[in-house]
């Protein structure tokens, strides 16, 4: 993923680990989502799936980084901070032909 100098500053002012889940994020496939647990497990800290939720909704650039594809274990959709909220989240994944 290329990004500009804005992105990348904005991006510099987030914590290693919401680096990390964010990065996570970037690793989803179009079409695809994946729970918070799971994101918490890929990066080593498997009890954290609550603190993969507080580090996505600190997104900057979000749809960029992908976040909308975090849902809930029980397949619900769970939150979204960028303009437009859940509502977008669910159009977002519909586009992308997302199962949720």
């Amino acid at each position: 993923m290329k990004l500009n100098s804005e992105q990348k500053e904005m991006l510099g002012k987030l914590t290693s680990f919401e680096k990390k889940v964010l990065f996570a994020c970037t690793k989803i496939p179009k079409g695809e989502t994946r729970t918070y647990g799971q994101i918490a497990k890929e990066i080593g800290k498997p009890d954290a799936a609550r603190a993969v939720g507080n580090a996505l909704g600190k997104n900057p650039i979000a749809p960029l980084i992908p976040c909308h594809r975090v849902v809930r274990s029980d397949g619900k959709l769970g939150g979204y901070s960028a303009r437009g909220g859940v509502g977008k989240k669910k159009r977002m994944l519909k586009l992308e032909g997302a199962k949720n």
